[in-house]
């Protein structure tokens, strides 16, 4: 953690001046009681198209969440501007806010915002000019096309490098800050053959630290992909013994995290409800958690919105639902302790941080035959889900999602031309037939290889 906080005034995020700052208003203001949540960043970013730049971006972002209490209500407003007259401005308007303030859903500071944080290593990298960024993504985009003659084009590309601060200070007296700087490529590339459809794929890599980002891989991993799409071919509508890489099936559970977010679930937007704690939603091999904190979340941060430190909370453990992820609010109602997932803002959000599946110890799975390596059963093995945003009803379980892969049998895969995967959560989660040892590290987070059995597959010619 960054514990070398000086006072400038300059507009960067600074605890001390800020503090200082908050109380002086709130004194003249009569405000007792207030906090601050506080974030900025300044990134770099460059895109480049058949090794020539295609988009430089530069940018300082301030975002300012201040609330105060005034007797029993509350207002909040957002600024970005951290000079001495954009505080007052935002105090002022947070006090006027607070006239129109619900007094039934007033929040308070979190209970844990000044207890101690863990010590994440979070040293800063050197920084790199735009030049450098653009040098060395024209590089990577040539490398990748040179892998294949089938491959003629990278159109989605992108490297950039952040850094970024956030803080948490309230009138009780609770003051936190942190740095961690952020760098990240993705290359998406395109191939177009004679008389067959184009063919797309690509990868990400993130890292702490530019020069220490894996663009070599990355580069691999997107020509594999691709040149394993070129071979193609329309597949039967049935249903299939489905292979979930880590990637796809952190990307299924991501998209209905309401299950675990107890504030979906008081607003009624979730599939779990508040008597679902202690059920079981999965397979008894079946541990998600999410971790925050994990050493491989680059990232992460030691404090949430409201100033609770980040915590490691198990959500299903050996099949049964066992925590939820809380704001201050919502800890509060449930009567447990906040669990450091809130976002400050206008309503308190809740949202997961790493999610990493695992195996139950000592628990065995429906079907030990199967391998991803080597099988002579038929199945699919998913990629890539598609259309999260439209294609998932959180709050009814469902979801319809196009998808990248391969059929494979006989250990031989071929690409899908096209198609669709359907389904509902709570089916997919009792019918994992086996959950691969193998942990892998993803941009999103940790898992396995899952297996499911009898989903619904429905291939576009």
């Amino acid at each position: 953690m960054t514990n070398n906080i000086t006072t400038k005034t300059n507009g960067e995020l600074n605890p001390v001046f800020l503090n200082q700052l908050l109380d002086k208003y709130s004194n003249e203001l009569d405000i007792r009681k207030w906090d601050m949540g506080a974030s900025s960043s300044t990134d770099i970013s460059v895109q480049v198209q058949n090794g020539n730049a295609k988009q430089l971006k530069g940018s300082q972002r301030n975002s300012i969440t201040l609330r105060v209490w005034n007797k029993n209500k509350v207002g909040i407003t957002s600024t970005s501007d951290l000079t001495d007259k954009g505080i007052m401005k935002a105090m002022k308007g947070a006090i006027e806010a607070s006239l129109y303030g619900n007094e039934k859903e007033s929040p308070e500071f979190s209970s844990l915002a000044k207890s101690p944080l863990k010590d994440i290593s979070s040293k800063l990298s050197k920084s790199h000019s735009i030049d450098q960024l653009l040098t060395i993504l024209k590089r990577a985009e040539k490398q990748l096309i040179d892998t294949h003659d089938s491959i003629d084009s990278v159109p989605y590309n992108g490297l950039s490098e952040s850094y970024i601060e956030r803080l948490y200070i309230n009138s009780d007296g609770a003051n936190r800050f942190m740095k961690l700087s952020q760098s990240s490529i993705y290359l998406y590339a395109k191939s177009e053959e004679k008389n067959k459809k184009p063919r797309s794929a690509g990868a990400i890599r993130i890292n702490s630290d530019l020069e220490k980002l894996d663009i070599n891989s990355c580069i691999d991993e997107t020509s594999k992909k691709i040149i394993s799409h070129l071979n193609y071919k329309a597949i039967e509508t049935k249903k299939y013994l489905i292979c979930f890489t880590p990637e796809a099936f952190l990307q299924l559970i991501n998209a209905f995290s309401s299950m675990f977010n107890a504030r979906s679930i008081i607003d009624g937007l979730s599939l779990m409800n508040e008597e679902s704690l202690g059920k079981q939603i999965a397979v008894k091999s079946l541990n998600i958690s999410d971790e925050g904190l994990h050493p491989d979340n680059i990232g992460a941060f030691s404090f949430d919105g409201e100033g609770t430190p980040t915590q490691n909370i198990n959500l299903i453990k050996s099949g049964i639902l066992s925590n939820l992820l809380h704001s201050e609010a919502t800890a509060r109602k449930f009567g447990v302790a906040p669990t450091g997932h809130a976002g400050l803002g206008a309503k308190v959000s809740v949202s997961p941080d790493w999610l990493v599946v695992s195996k139950s110890k000592g628990e065995m799975d429906m079907d030990e035959t199967l391998s991803v390596k080597s099988t002579l059963q038929e199945y699919i093995l998913i990629d890539e889900l598609s259309a999260l945003h439209s294609g998932v009803k959180a709050s009814q379980g469902s979801f319809s999602l196009p998808f990248d892969g391969w059929i494979v049998k006989d250990s031989k895969r071929t690409s899908i031309e096209a198609a669709t995967v359907a389904g509902d959560i709570i089916k997919v989660l009792n019918s994992i037939v086996k959950i691969e040892k193998e942990k892998i590290v993803t941009h999103q987070g940790i898992s396995p290889f899952v297996w499911v059995e009898n989903m619904s597959i429905t291939g576009e010619a």
